[in-house]
């Protein structure tokens, strides 16, 4: 009696506790991309809910209709070989929602793959999002500036990401705008997000690659189109000039803060894509920083 009162006192807890969470990222979406897979995983989780709630309440009916109260004493329940409306339920339905949900997913797919579909007519800013440990450099070669652990976009803008990595392989993950993407060496792999209105939101490296893996984030600000300008007009006038040596010195690993650069990296270490991609791009210089 005891243990229950105290499982009861913990559940308490824990759902009071709760409450005063705030929303999950994934459910509060803040782009085209987002909303796709917010839709999708709500959708999952309500044809879950039915299913269980669909068992519970048969498990009540079988458990009430079949107590060993309501049969005679003489009772036997007859022989059964197998019931073929049974089979069709328990495999028929199971199938249906896989296909029903594999033609969703597939279709969602093909959605956050390509440039949003309101953002279609617009020219997409790309941004090469490089990781190194445990940290993150964001070039804009149109721009010809780069910064690190942050970046700005403009709302209402698509974006395109050109992820890499100058180490083990790192997730690049932005929840309130879209899903996540690797980030490896010797390849680049792009993600297409936007955000529908300014704002901050976090980013985060999603998979493990090591002791400085929690603290491998960054900030990302969604600003309006004018501020976006002035900001990028701010950095070429105050930023210092990113070099060869200084961005060696940010490949070591180790955690470093925000910085801001005039320049990008892309002039002297180009992206592993065109004639630098694959195995011309893993020189000794990148797999030094990698092994350590």
């Amino acid at each position: 009696m005891k243990k229950s009162w105290l499982r009861l006192i913990g559940l308490f807890t824990i759902v009071t506790m709760l409450t005063g969470c705030d929303p999950l990222l994934v459910l509060d979406p803040k782009g085209p991309q987002a909303q796709v897979q917010a839709k999708d995983i709500m959708l999952s989780i309500g044809i879950m809910s039915f299913i269980v709630l669909v068992v519970f309440v048969i498990l009540a009916y079988m458990l009430m209709k079949f107590r060993a109260s309501k049969q005679s004493p003489d009772y036997k329940p007859p022989h059964i070989k197998g019931s073929t409306m049974v089979e069709v339920i328990c495999v028929g339905i199971p199938v249906l929602i896989v296909a029903y949900m594999s033609i969703i997913s597939v279709q969602s797919n093909y959605k956050v793959e390509s440039t949003p579909e309101k953002y279609k007519d617009e020219k997409p800013l790309v941004i090469y999002a490089s990781t190194s440990n445990w940290k993150w450099h964001f070039s804009y070669p149109e721009e010809d500036i780069e910064t690190v652990n942050y970046v700005y976009i403009p709302a209402e803008r698509p974006i395109e990401f050109k992820l890499y990595s100058y180490g083990p392989i790192t997730s690049f993950w932005i929840p309130q705008l879209g899903g996540q993407k690797y980030a490896m060496a010797d390849m680049v792999n792009t993600l297409h997000l936007a955000a529908d209105m300014p704002g901050e939101f976090m980013g985060r490296n999603a998979n493990f690659n090591g002791k400085g893996f929690a603290e491998n984030t960054f900030n990302v600000t969604a600003v309006t189109h004018d501020e976006f300008d002035a900001w990028v007009k701010e950095v070429k006038e105050t930023a210092d000039l990113l070099t060869e040596e200084k961005f060696n010195t940010l490949l070591e690993p180790g955690h470093v803060g925000q910085s801001t650069f005039n320049g990008t990296h892309l002039t002297f270490l180009p992206a592993p894509e065109g004639e630098h991609g694959g195995h011309q791009h893993g020189s000794s210089h990148i797999k030094d920083h990698a092994s350590q």
